[in-house]
C-alpha cells in the first residue's frame, strides 16, 4: 500500500504530518506519487480564506483524478474541523473527513484501507475531548525536527479563526517530550523547534506542587541534554510565542544554553495600540517594545522577526504610521506581512468600518518595502563575521555551492561538498545577494 500526503499552512500541520507518515510506515505503507497512491491525504489550513482557496483546488484536482483511476481521497487539518460537513456534501469524491481531534481514526483508517474496505464500511470516529498528541513526529533520515509541546489558543484575537479549528490550549506530558527529543537525538537529529499555537503558555500540572510552565520546560530540556552529553542536537528553536506571555524567566533559561538559537519569531500584528486592542492583543506597542529591549539586555546578538497585518477594519494612517515606526525602533531581520482577511466565525469579520482592498494593498506595500530596507541593514551589520550555519541542502542555482542557516534565521550560501548536508559550518559572511548572504567556509 502507498500514501500521499500534501501539506498546508503552519509548522504545527508539518509535524502532524510527519507523525502520520510514522504511523503508516509502522503499518507496512510506503510513500509513493499521488498518481500511484492508494491514499491521497491533504492536510488543510483554515488561517486564511486563500489557504482554503488552494485546499479546494487541490480537492477538485483529486476528484478529477479519481475518475481515472480508484483510490481513497481523505482530508484533514484545521479547513477539515471547521467544514467538516460542508466538504462533503460540496465534493462527494472525498471518501473522509478528519479533524484535528479525530486524529486517532487514522490507524483504523490504514488498517480498513489495506483490508480493501470501502469508506463506507468503516465506522465514524468521533472526537476526542482533549487533543491527543502523537509519539514520534520525526522523519527517518532527517536531520531537523519538529517536536510540538503544547495545542490549541486560549487568545481568542478578534481575527483569529485558530481557537475554534484547534480548541483551547493542552500541553503534552515533559515526560513524552523528553523521551521524543532522547529519540530524535539518537537517530541523528541535530536541530528541533518547540511547538505550539502559543508555546510560551505551555503549562503542565502532574501531581502536588508548582505546575511546570515554559521556563521550566526549557530548563528540564537543557539540563536532560547536558545529563546525556551526547552533543547530537546543537540547536533548539520554539514557535510561536505571544508577547504577553513570553516571560523573563524564559528570556533567562533561553540565555543560559547557547542551544538554544539567538532568534526569536515574536508576533507584534501592528503597532497601533488602539488596533491591537480591537484586534484583543493585550499589549501595547510600548509593552511590546520594553520586552525587546529586555531581549536585547540578555542576547545582544539575538534576532527577531515578526507577523504584521495591515488593513484591519477602522485602520487610519496614524494606525498605519505606529506600525511603520515600531518596525523601525525593532530592526526586524523579516517579517511575515499580510493584510486583513475577514474570517467566517471570527469577531473581525462582523467589524464595520472595513478598509477597501486597493487602501490595504497599498498599505501593505509600504510595510513591505519598508522591511525590505531593515533585513539589508541587519544583514549588513553581520557582513565580515564569522558564523556557523546547519547545511540544509545544495543550492538550486549551483550544485557546487550549499545552502545553510545561521542560528539566527538566515541564510547563506557557500561552496561546499554535499556530503555536508545535515551537519555544521562555519562560514564567513562576504556579501549579500538579496536576503541571502554569501559566504566561504573557514576553519
Amino acid at each position: 500500500m502507498k500514501y500521499y500526503i500534501e501539506t498546508y499552512g503552519c509548522q504545527m500541520n508539518k509535524a502532524e504530518s510527519a507523525a502520520l507518515e510514522n504511523l503508516f510506515r509502522a503499518k507496512g505503507w510506503s510513500p509513493g506519487p499521488a498518481d500511484e497512491a492508494d491514499l491521497v491525504l491533504i492536510n488543510t489550513c483554515s488561517v486564511r480564506i486563500t489557504a482554503e482557496d488552494r485546499a479546494w483546488g487541490r480537492i477538485a484536482h483529486y476528484a478529477a483524478r479519481k475518475r481515472v483511476r480508484p483510490f481513497t481521497l481523505a482530508v484533514t487539518g484545521c479547513m477539515a474541523e471547521r467544514l467538516r460537513k460542508e466538504l462533503k456534501s460540496a465534493q462527494p469524491a472525498i471518501d473522509y473527513v478528519i479533524g484535528n481531534f479525530q486524529k486517532q481514526a487514522f490507524e483504523e483508517l490504514a488498517d480498513a484501507i489495506g483490508a480493501g474496505a470501502r469508506p463506507e464500511n468503516v465506522p465514524d470516529v468521533p472526537e476526542t475531548p482533549v487533543f491527543s498528541f502523537a509519539s514520534d513526529h520525526g522523519t527517518p533520515g532527517d536531520f531537523r525536527s519538529f517536536v510540538p509541546i503544547m495545542h490549541g489558543c486560549d487568545n481568542f484575537c478578534s481575527y483569529c479563526i485558530v481557537p475554534y479549528v484547534r480548541g483551547r490550549e493542552v500541553s503534552r506530558s515533559p515526560g513524552d517530550i523528553l523521551a521524543e527529543i532522547e529519540r530524535l537525538e539518537d537517530s541523528g537529529i541535530r536541530e528541533i523547534t518547540l511547538l505550539g499555537q502559543n508555546v510560551n503558555s505551555y503549562r503542565w500540572r502532574d501531581g502536588p506542587g508548582d505546575p511546570l510552565d515554559f521556563p521550566g520546560l526549557l530548563r528540564r530540556i537543557s539540563a536532560r541534554l547536558s545529563e546525556r552529553g551526547r552533543g547530537g542536537i546543537r540547536w533548539i528553536r520554539f514557535l510561536s510565542s505571544h508577547p504577553k506571555d513570553l516571560s523573563d524567566e524564559a528570556l533567562d533559561a533561553m540565555a543560559a544554553d547557547e542551544r538554544y538559537c539567538r532568534h526569536i519569531h515574536l508576533c507584534v500584528q501592528h503597532g497601533s495600540d488602539r488596533i491591537l486592542a480591537a484586534m484583543n492583543r493585550r499589549y501595547t506597542a510600548e509593552a511590546y517594545l520594553a520586552l525587546v529591549d529586555r531581549i536585547r539586555s540578555r542576547m545582544p546578538d539575538v534576532t527577531l522577526s515578526t507577523d504584521i497585518l495591515i488593513g484591519f477594519p477602522g485602520e487610519t494612517e496614524e494606525d498605519v504610521e505606529a506600525t511603520l515606526e515600531l518596525m523601525r525602533k525593532v530592526g526586524y531581520s523579516y517579517s511575515f506581512m499580510y493584510h486583513f482577511n475577514p474570517r467566517e466565525g471570527t469577531p473581525a469579520a462582523r467589524m464595520d468600518n472595513k478598509v477597501p482592498d486597493r487602501v490595504k494593498k497599498v498599505r501593505l506595500a509600504r510595510v513591505i518595502a519598508l522591511q525590505k530596507q531593515l533585513t539589508r541593514v541587519r544583514m549588513e551589520e553581520r557582513l565580515g563575521s564569522t558564523v556557523e550555519v546547519l547545511v540544509e541542502s545544495v543550492s538550486r542555482k549551483r550544485k557546487t555551492e550549499l545552502l545553510g542557516r545561521t542560528a539566527g534565521d538566515m541564510m547563506v550560501v557557500f561552496p561546499g561538498n554535499p556530503e555536508n548536508v545535515g551537519s555544521f559550518a562555519r562560514v564567513l559572511l562576504e556579501s549579500i545577494q538579496g536576503n541571502t548572504f554569501r559566504a566561504k567556509e573557514v576553519p
